[in-house]
């Protein structure tokens, strides 16, 4: 059974700004919720992210929570690059650790090394897999927004979970093969950007698909879900995070969100059981 986890990069200022009080009200309304998985990155805010959220669960005990955030993406002060390098693996987990306060952390993805496969897979893996062996983190994976990467670090790695944002969602389910293949060899799936951007929340023109002006079409079809789903008595964001917990192969869904309203409005459509004739329905629009 899928839970819901929380995805921190609103909390890193990358979709406006957010004071210091408010991410630490989304990071206690979530806990107090009993949300238990909180997903980081350095690339959030350069830091911010990181750096609030280990604030936010200073005091809370632990094993009480699980913690991921992600190497390949190098901080300096002239911003962020791409490095998957043995080094810079060990030193982006030990600079996590640094902000998050923390002296480990359950997960480690390799962060989006699209255009760095081979890297990626001969010098950051065996790192990350010397720290899980070390017991600075728990579980080492890869996260990303394309699903074909992914498939193939499961068959050459020893891939304990994959996060892949935005290709298992009611509008676009290329990444179907990537979990039914995760789900025969045991590797845990995570998926973000369930929503795709907003998009599979409120479907009006102008609204965004991944991060850019989403096309024609899909606003429309997104609005002839949107129409199914209410004449079955469901709002579309509920039916969006049930698809994608049904999966057997998902252990956590991620939400971004910027607000402690906003947490609470995700618990209670994630907690809505909506009928899978209904998903099948909305599958087809």
């Amino acid at each position: 059974m899928a839970d819901l986890g929380l995805g921190t990069a609103g909390l890193g200022n990358v979709f406006g700004e957010v004071d210091d009080e408010a991410a630490a009200e989304v990071v206690a309304a979530a806990a107090s919720a009993g949300v238990r998985y909180f997903d980081t990155a350095p690339y959030y805010g350069f830091g911010l992210a990181e750096r609030r959220l280990g604030r936010a669960l200073a005091g809370r005990p632990a094993g009480s929570f699980t913690v991921s955030t992600k190497v390949g993406r190098t901080l300096t002060d002239g911003g962020c690059f791409f490095d998957f390098s043995a080094d810079a693996v060990r030193r982006g987990i030990e600079g996590s650790l640094d902000r998050l306060g923390l002296d480990r952390v359950d997960i480690a993805y390799l962060h989006d090394p699209d255009d760095h496969e081979e890297q990626a897979a001969s010098e950051a893996w065996p790192e990350l897999r010397r720290l899980r062996d070390e017991g600075v983190v728990s579980a080492i994976g890869v996260g990303m927004n394309q699903w074909e990467m992914p498939a193939r670090f499961v068959e050459r790695l020893d891939v304990d979970v994959v996060l892949l944002a935005g290709r298992y969602t009611l509008l676009d389910r290329s990444g179907a093969r990537l979990l039914d293949r995760c789900a025969e060899r045991g590797v845990a799936v995570v998926l973000g950007g369930v929503f795709n951007s907003g998009l599979l929340i409120d479907p009006r023109p102008g609204a965004w698909f991944d991060y850019a002006p989403a096309a024609a079409d899909l606003v429309a079809r997104a609005r002839r879900m949107r129409e199914v789903a209410a004449s079955a008595g469901y709002d579309l964001a509920a039916c969006a995070l049930a698809f994608a917990a049904a999966h057997p192969a998902v252990t956590s869904v991620l939400v971004g969100v910027t607000s402690a309203a906003q947490v609470r409005e995700n618990l209670d459509a994630f907690h809505r059981e909506v009928p899978h004739d209904l998903l099948h329905q909305l599958i087809s629009c």
